[in-house]
């Protein structure tokens, strides 16, 4: 099997960016099987309606990993509107973004021997990555329906990115619910918050002062996140050792049993030396939201852990206490029968050079309506006022459309809201 994986905008191909330099600079070439085909080309189509990340990505990763029809790149930006990248009404070349896009997609399908799903990279704010990427959705699932659908997505900061941020989040995840199997969501503000305190610990500071967090840092992390959780795990692979691929699907199917639930949290912790698994569980758990701003307990649905541990299975010995820790900490609902998964490896891909551990924590977590919750109530307000309609109705977004995604919406919060109820 393989998979596709698709950079959306300029925060997907960033994070894509980040993602691919962790493979690309820690596997060696026998091993890249299941990202690159068997010519030695990467996995992926970038897209971005202007040219200066395309440029960057292509200078930064090795010269002709990237197949050249697999760029797709426009002339003009979508002005950080979720309508104008979803309706593609560009000029020139601009106009057939979409159906370039979905030729190369095509293209890479009919290359695989089997193919299993894509995994796109995008952002809920700028209008390319929010506009263009549910539009991919749709017509990804539209046309390979048989296909996983993974989305990995960067929410907005609560305030300061566009004043158009809390429509584009709100219709582009009314999008994500209808047409993905699951959505792995980092928000910005939290990632922030967790690039921070790695750099806390690798530079020594006396001044006292938070250190500068920059937008590669944040990058970085989200593409450690998804090294953790997606590269191939001894666990999953086949008796004579080769990987099939299949870790964002088995993620799906472990973690998003409910169709009415897919919003997917992730927590991570790195440690060099021996491995006390009881002391990262601790430290993964400290970051895990407890309540909602109501007082109300948080719950999960399930819950996966990946353990990697340089050249040793350690984490097997207290497998027990850690998996019980997790569900505690989780507080996972009584009605799902097996909540916790684990997968190991003896390889830790995001430190492979020393002795080394890490433990990546995702989890289907009613946390997700916190955030969620907050875009629909700051969506409502700018809806009511009449705020910035007319940018969308220009692209022919009608009021329609946003009732559709105030509803979906709606309904994804009341159910993250009645986990754990009696």
């Amino acid at each position: 099997m393989a998979s596709i994986w698709l950079q959306v905008g300029q925060c997907g191909n960033q994070i894509g960016q980040e993602w691919w330099q962790i493979l690309t600079n820690s596997v060696a070439e026998t091993e890249r099987y299941p990202y690159f085909s068997r010519d030695g080309s990467i996995n992926a189509i970038c897209v971005d309606s202007e040219t200066k990340v395309i440029r960057r990505l292509r200078q930064q990763v090795k010269k002709g990993y990237f197949r050249d029809t697999n760029i797709i790149v426009g002339q003009r930006g979508r002005g950080n509107n979720w309508a104008y990248g979803y309706r593609d009404t560009g000029m020139g070349t601009d106009q057939s973004l979409l159906e370039r896009t979905m030729e190369s997609f095509r293209r890479e399908v009919e290359r695989r021997d089997c193919y299993s799903g894509t995994v796109i990279l995008h952002s809920l704010c700028g209008g390319t990555g929010s506009g263009l990427g549910s539009h991919l959705c749709q017509e990804i699932r539209d046309n390979y329906p048989a296909g996983h659908l993974l989305s990995v997505t960067a929410a907005p900061h609560e305030t300061g990115d566009t004043p158009l941020q809390h429509y584009n989040s709100l219709l582009c995840l009314s999008y994500l619910q209808r047409y993905c199997d699951g959505v792995l969501l980092f928000s910005n503000d939290d990632v922030m918050k967790r690039a921070a305190s790695t750099a806390e610990k690798k530079t020594f500071s006396s001044s006292g002062l938070q250190p500068v967090v920059s937008l590669t840092a944040m990058n970085a992390h989200i593409a450690s996140c998804l090294a953790g959780l997606l590269y191939p795990v001894y666990s999953l692979k086949t008796r004579s050792m080769v990987s099939m691929g299949l870790e964002p699907w088995e993620l799906i199917r472990s973690l998003c049993p409910m169709p009415s639930m897919k919003f997917l949290h992730t927590a991570q912790v790195c440690r060099r030396g021996t491995a006390f698994w009881d002391q990262v569980t601790s430290s993964v758990v400290q970051t895990v939201p407890r309540a909602n701003p109501q007082g109300q307990l948080h719950h999960s649905v399930s819950v996966l852990a990946v353990a990697r541990n340089s050249q040793d299975y350690s984490f097997l010995l207290s497998r027990d206490s850690v998996l019980m820790k997790l569900k505690q900490s989780y507080r996972c609902v009584s009605w799902n029968p097996s909540p916790i998964h684990f997968w190991t490896d003896p390889q830790n891909i995001l430190d492979p050079s020393c002795r080394s551990h890490s433990l990546t924590v995702c989890a289907n977590h009613s946390s997700a309506a916190d955030l969620v919750s907050g875009i629909v109530g700051k969506a409502r307000t700018m809806y009511d006022s009449g705020a910035y309609l007319h940018w969308y109705r220009r692209y022919g977004c009608e009021d329609g459309d946003f009732q559709v995604a105030f509803n979906t919406l709606d309904c994804v919060v009341d159910e993250y809201n009645s986990l754990g109820q009696p």
